[in-house]
């Protein structure tokens, strides 16, 4: 190998290197750069060049140089390029999500594909608008405390969510059908059906009896040994279908065929025994809130939370369920400790970094335990209609309509809950607001647990099992009727400071009424009138009430309770305008300190440095403060807000001295809930209905409904089919004839004990005809009516026979009667067989089959007497009097000379009945009567006993659609105002003909009320022409609570605006009538008050509060509770405004609600600061 010659070069001279220098900018820097050809400097010498002005080159070009751009050239004009089509663009989207996937089946051992199976994939492409499961990714940032009304809402606990399983079970049961013997034979809808089956023996004709049909069962000898045998397998063919057959029963030996008919006949169907319902499941737990728990440092050695007090017997065991993340309903008096159970529960979740919602019926009960709960834990927020404070919290404290909007709108704060406290349940007793509650209630996922804290309710377990069966989770009632402080009620009979000791216990702490107390104030009372009388003569002192009077009572009671250190106190006046009267009139009272006084002046200057100055000036202000150094509030809905949180800030310092509802359903359908549910394809509306409290009676026991209903269908299968040929063919018939016409009967009869004339008609001495549970179709005498308009009862004089025995076990069981043509058209009055005796009883009018034209001539008082003394023992073998004798021979002739019964009043010519129902009911009655004498299956031997096999048989069919029925969604009450809602929603265009939500249904589910009228007025475009203070001032109409006049100064634009507002309601109004619902066009339009709208108006312009007096006299806290209640309306238009892309609506809401969150009206409430 040669090895490469190495050269050896120069040192290089520093002219022959390519090195440039270059100067950066302008800032006199220099870089050396290793490249050829690189320029000098990077940017001109001097400042960096700027465009130039554009009016001086629009001046320089078109105005100094005219001939740049001539008249009539095109040169420079504008220029068109034509624009390339590509149809493919529009196809390029992301590809849908594939739901299933194949998989290979193999073969176990080899491991050789078999096939292929598609089988459905979980969680593909899971979102918020297609999902309601909580393993969706959460959605923007800016979603995530409110949610979107576009969004799903999260699966509600306690219904069966689909799996993945259920969907291939639904999907392989769609598959596999056998058009053999799954087909249906019975439409839809309809009650008979077609009978595909092959008939065996053609049907005789009517009249004649089917010889066949009796002697095949007998033994005549020659038969086919394997074919009997093959009959009587029960895998043979057919075999199920022959031992069911009318005929294949055995019949018992008989000497002739006639007496063989009439055996069978003779035979009585015994009534099958119902079956045992079902142990119910037990959903609310009482818990005994009277034992000690004495390991509860033991199973809880390291609390959530400790208080500086030892905790309530009551309040230890709602811990310890909470430490098990049970539900739990505290019912307790005021002031018992309830919220204690509240705090645990907050601890709890900031222990397990977990979040809990407290929620209050009314803002200002929020606002208090924001205060409450900050002092105490700090990371707590406040989420109401006006304020928002500190959302990430892991307490939120806000109302009820706002957890609802979260939950409808899936608000990702849902995922992180742990415990859902209701406060002040009993609230849900109230008509407007209470179906809010249920809602809320229904609509919670299956992950939250809730506490309910509740005043003392009588049926705190049955809330509690209807909310335990809709969540599917046991729910510990604890309540306490103990109060920390006794209640006892007292008399006052003072008048002056002379009778300021007039003070009598009538009620203790236990509920016992105490007599002497109340003597002792009557004798007070006596005593100070006799004294009067003698002073003044005998002109009593009047006792209606006035100024005067009432002032001297609460001078000289207040002063009483003074002296006995029971200050403060509270005083209820039911009445704003009394009340006010009241405080006014107590001029003279001074209940504060010197000291004390000082402190209430600081505080009050505190609380209102917060005002505009003339809003410190309004006569309100100034008289209640005037009221407030002298220890007096005033607390109702028309006093300021501010005011009232002044007033009771004040009394829980003690400067200011001054029988339990049921819970009851008030839930009720809204266009609101319809279109938030109607949105989504999982949940339907009929499910929320089912689940509401209305619906709980009759809902709790559908699980032993389905017990029995599978129960009656096995009773169904076993029973044998009656023979319904020859002359039974009609069987069926006479059997649905004779159950209208008793049905009708009753009608009838209902009626008339409904009117004025039947129950004039029932007077002493009028034969009736008794059915009840003790006497079948028996006359009685009327001896005397009782005087209770609203549940009469009458004591009746009552044929029956002699008791043999007096058990009732030895007296033999009941038979089975068949009614024939005259048991169904007559009364088939009861005789004695034996002796007859007579009772007397108390009807009711449901206890009287007929009214009949007989009267008899009776002394009731004397019967009575008679009859309640010989039920001594001492005279019960007496004889009873002539009167009694005479009676009951009287009702025993009638009786025997009438076995069908005798006449009786004709309803309509009689009783003058001209209601549609009894004059249709007649008619029908008649026409049946007519069918049932025509029937020939009375006159066949065997009709009694196959009609007592076809009754057993119909009984259960009956029994099995009830139930049937109360397990349907045809049993809901509220089924037909859904459907008419539903209705009015498609007839407006809110949703379409497959029930889909369209744009505007999507637009009405973003408002909280009144949400069909603010969409049409949205979609008619009757506000965008408005400006914002207009909008405002007809919006108040919607949610002004204080009726009143509009008033003669309005605009005119107002005045146009408020009669189209009044014009789309009669609109919406005549569209509801027209479905059906029951709610006149006038009541709904009537539901609009314009009183306010020139006092808005003003407000929105800019007029300080104080001249808004005079605008209007409804009272001041009135008037800022219809702003702020604007202003949330206002809100949702705004977010209403921009889904349907109105932008300039949008801006005008906006601009509306903030010309209205101004000064007083929107001052922040003392408890937030």
């Amino acid at each position: 190998m040669m090895e490469t010659e190495r050269l050896v070069l120069p040192p290089p001279d520093p002219l022959d290197l390519p090195l440039r220098a270059v100067e950066l900018g302008c800032t006199g820097h220099w870089e050396l750069l290793n490249l050829p050809g690189a320029p000098e400097s990077s940017l001109p010498h001097g400042l960096p060049p700027c465009a130039p002005d554009l009016q001086q080159e629009a001046e320089q070009l078109f105005l100094s140089s005219p001939a740049w751009l001539p008249l009539h050239g095109v040169e420079h004009s504008a220029r068109k390029w034509q624009r390339k089509t590509d149809p493919w663009s529009l196809l390029a989207v992301l590809g849908a999500p594939v739901p299933s996937d194949l998989q290979a089946q193999r073969h176990p051992t080899t491991g050789q594909i078999l096939g292929y199976k598609e089988v459905l994939l979980e969680n593909t492409n899971l979102s918020a608008t297609t999902s309601l499961s909580l393993r969706r990714p959460p959605g923007p940032a800016s979603q995530s405390l409110w949610g979107n009304p576009t969004q799903y809402p999260f699966w509600p606990g306690g219904m069966d969510e689909p799996t993945i399983t259920d969907l291939n079970t639904r999907e392989e049961a769609e598959e596999e059908i056998d058009f053999e013997k799954d087909l249906l034979t019975i439409p839809p809808g309809f009650k008979k059906g077609m009978d595909f089956a092959p008939k065996d023996r053609p049907t005789p004709a009517p009249g004649l009896l089917s010889l066949s049909c009796l002697l095949e069962p007998l033994d005549l000898g020659g038969g086919d040994e394997d074919e009997n045998e093959a009959v009587g397998q029960p895998g043979g063919p057919r075999g199920d279908a022959v031992s069911a057959s009318p005929c294949s029963a055995p019949l018992a030996r008989a000497s002739s065929l006639e007496d063989l008919v009439l055996k069978e006949a003779s035979t009585v169907v015994s009534t099958p025994e119902a079956p045992e319902p079902p142990s119910q499941e037990q959903w609310a737990i009482p818990v005994d809130a009277t034992s000690p728990v004495g390991d509860f440092y033991r199973l809880i050695p390291q609390p959530a939370f400790q208080w500086a007090f030892e905790p309530d017997v009551f309040q230890k065991q709602a811990i310890l369920h909470l430490e098990r993340h049970d539900s739990v309903f505290v019912a307790a008096h005021t002031s018992a400790g309830k919220t204690v159970v509240a705090e645990y529960a907050i601890a709890l979740a900031q222990k397990h970094m977990t979040r809990t919602i407290y929620t209050s019926p009314i803002k200002a009960l929020s606002n208090q335990k924001f205060r409450d709960f900050r002092n105490t834990f700090g990371d707590v927020g406040l989420l109401t209609g006006d304020v928002q404070l500190h959302p990430e919290a892991s307490c939120l404290i806000m109302t009820t309509e706002i957890l609802r909007s979260m939950l409808y709108s899936g608000s990702d704060v849902i995922r992180d809950l742990e415990w859902v406290i209701f406060d002040e349940v009993h609230y849900i007793n109230d008509a407007e607001r209470g179906v809010v509650w249920e809602e809320v209630l229904i609509m919670l996922p299956d992950h939250v647990s809730i506490i309910l804290l509740s005043a003392t309710v009588p049926n705190a377990l049955e809330f509690a099992d209807w909310i335990g069966r809709l969540k599917r989770r046991q729910i510990y009632v604890i309540s306490t009727v103990t109060r920390p402080v006794p209640l006892e009620h007292y008399l006052f009979t003072g008048n002056s400071s002379k009778t300021q000791g007039e003070l009598f216990l009538l009620l203790d702490s236990r509920g016992a009424f105490h007599t002497k107390g109340y003597y002792a104030a009557v004798e007070a009372k006596k005593e100070r009138m006799s004294k009067h009388a003698q002073t003044f003569g005998a002109k009593q002192p009047t006792h209606q009430g006035g100024p005067a009077q009432d002032r001297g009572v609460y001078l000289s009671l207040l002063a009483s309770l003074r002296t006995r250190a029971q200050l403060p106190v509270v005083v209820f006046t039911f009445s704003r305008g009394r009340c006010d009267e009241q405080a006014s009139g107590l001029t003279s009272l001074d209940l504060t300190t010197s000291s004390e006084k000082s402190e209430i002046h600081l505080f009050l200057q505190r609380c209102l440095a917060r005002l505009r100055g003339s809003d410190r000036q309004l006569p309100q202000v100034l008289h209640m403060s005037e009221l407030l150094n002298r220890g007096l509030g005033v607390h109702h809905s028309g006093i300021l807000p501010i005011l009232k949180e002044i007033v009771e800030m004040l009394f829980s310092r003690g400067l200011v001295k001054g029988k339990p509802s049921q819970l009851q359903s008030q839930f009720r359908l809204t266009y609101t809930m319809i279109l938030n549910l109607l949105r989504v394809d999982a949940l339907r509306v009929e499910d929320m209905m089912k689940r509401s409290f209305s619906e709980f009676p009759s809902r709790k026991d559908s699980k032993a409904h389905e017990q029995a209903l599978a129960e009656l269908t096995k009773r169904l299968g076993a029973l044998e089919e009656p023979d319904m040929t020859g002359q039974l063919v009609d069987l069926p018939e006479y059997y649905g004839w004779g159950e209208e016409l008793t049905e009708t009967q009753h009608m009838i009869q209902r009626r008339i004990m409904e009117s004025v004339n039947g129950l004039k008609s029932l007077s002493a001495g009028r034969v009736v005809v008794v059915k009840n549970q003790e006497h079948h179709n028996a006359l009685g005498v009327i001896l005397q009516v009782s005087s209770n308009s609203t549940s009469r009862v009458f004591t009746t004089l009552v044929l029956c026979d002699k008791p043999l025995s007096q058990d009732p076990q030895n007296r033999g069981p009941a038979t089975s009667e068949v009614p024939y043509p005259d048991d169904l058209m007559g009364f088939k009055l009861f005789l004695p067989e034996g002796p007859c005796d007579h009772t007397v009883v108390k009807l009711q009018p449901g206890d009287m089959a007929a009214i009949t034209t007989k009267v008899l001539r009776v002394n009731g008082e004397k019967i009575l007497e008679d009859f309640s003394k010989r039920q001594q023992p001492k005279f019960k073998k007496d004889p009873p009097l002539a009167a009694v004798t005479t009676a009951v021979q009287e009702l025993l002739r009638l009786a025997q000379a009438h076995p069908a019964g005798p006449p009786t009043l004709d309803p309509v010519n009689d009783l003058q009945l001209k209601d549609m129902s009894v004059v249709e009911g007649g008619l029908r009655a008649r026409k049946l009567e007519e069918l049932i004498q025509g029937a020939q299956c009375v006159h066949s031997p065997r009709f009694p006993a196959q009609y007592l096999k076809l009754r057993e048989r119909m009984q259960i069919q009956k029994e099995m659609e009830r139930l049937r029925f109360l397990l349907s969604d045809q049993s809901l009450l509220l089924l037909p105002e859904y459907h008419q809602r539903v209705e009015v929603l498609r007839t407006l265009g809110y949703v379409d003909e497959a029930g889909t939500v369209k744009l505007a249904g999507r637009v009405a589910c973003a408002m909280s009320s009144h949400e069909l009228l603010l969409t049409e007025l949205m979609f008619d475009n009757a506000l965008s022409t408005l400006r914002p203070e207009e909008i405002a001032a007809l919006l108040s109409g919607l949610v002004c609570q204080s009726p009143g006049d509009t008033g003669d100064q309005l605009p005119n634009t107002l005045k146009q605006g408020i009669e189209r507002v009044r014009a789309v309601a009669r609109r919406i109004g005549e569209v509801q009538v027209a479905c059906g619902l029951n709610q006149t066009v006038e009541e709904f339009v009537g539901e609009l008050n314009f009183g306010l709208v020139e006092v808005v108006y003003e407000w929105a312009r800019g007029m300080p509060f104080s001249e808004l007096a005079g605008l209007s006299g409804t009272p001041e806290g009135l008037v800022v509770r219809c702003i702020q209640r604007l202003a949330e309306m206002c809100r949702s238009l705004r977010g209403a405004a921009r889904l349907v892309g109105e932008p300039v609506l949008g801006a005008k809401m906006e601009t509306a609600a903030t010309l209205l969150r101004r000064d007083i009206v929107f001052a922040a409430s003392l408890y937030t600061q």
